[in-house]
């Protein structure tokens, strides 16, 4: 007879937070910010975590919000809880924007706006390659272990260009359902356990 396989039980090897990597919820996860969504991980060290949702669009246009950013038609993504009233942005510009702060391969964090302002004016920045956020998420030194020993996330890896393209609220189960492991069947569980 076959073991049986919890499927909410993550395992300890995909535990391990390191920038880079993605927080993927939980299927049931109770909060507001963070059900079925993705945080892709821009810091981790002892004195805490930051991250990015990279799944909640908010119904804001950049050149609706920012000023001298009248060309870019992008919709702004909700970055997470902390600081709701301050910019922050990805990228894969890499070496073109001065202070950037490089995440992982392809992707890098912040740097000087008025570079990335003069960019897009110049038409030299694809939409894949720059994304703008509200807020972000935060974890205080030992909160996000707290929360991963709960079980209510699994950490992953994903390519570069799906943290920069992926905007829609069907991300988190396309995520899911690229897994090879038992995660995946966490895509089809409904949004309310009750529901079954």
């Amino acid at each position: 007879m076959q073991p049986e396989i919890d499927l909410f039980a993550i395992l300890p090897e995909d535990k391990i937070p390191k920038k880079g990597k993605i927080l993927i919820s939980e299927p049931f996860l109770p909060d507001t910010f963070f059900n079925r969504s993705i945080v892709y991980l821009t810091d981790h060290s002892a004195e805490g975590s930051v991250g990015f949702i990279l799944n909640k669009k908010l119904d804001l246009k950049i050149c609706d919000a920012l000023e001298g950013f009248e060309s870019w038609e992008e919709t702004l993504n909700m970055g997470g809880p902390v600081a709701p009233d301050t910019l922050h942005y990805l990228h894969s510009l890499g070496k073109h924007i001065p202070k950037s702060v490089q995440v992982d391969t392809n992707i890098f964090w912040g740097g000087d706006i008025d570079i990335i302002r003069e960019l897009i004016k110049k038409g030299r920045v694809k939409s894949s390659q720059l994304r703008f956020f509200l807020g972000y998420s935060g974890w205080s030194p030992g909160q996000l272990e707290r929360e991963l020993k709960e079980n209510s996330w699994v950490i992953a890896t994903i390519q570069s260009d799906i943290v920069m393209t992926s905007r829609g609220d069907d991300t988190w189960k396309k995520v899911l359902r690229s897994l090879r492991n038992k995660y995946r069947a966490w895509a089809d569980f409904p949004e309310s356990p009750d529901m079954n």
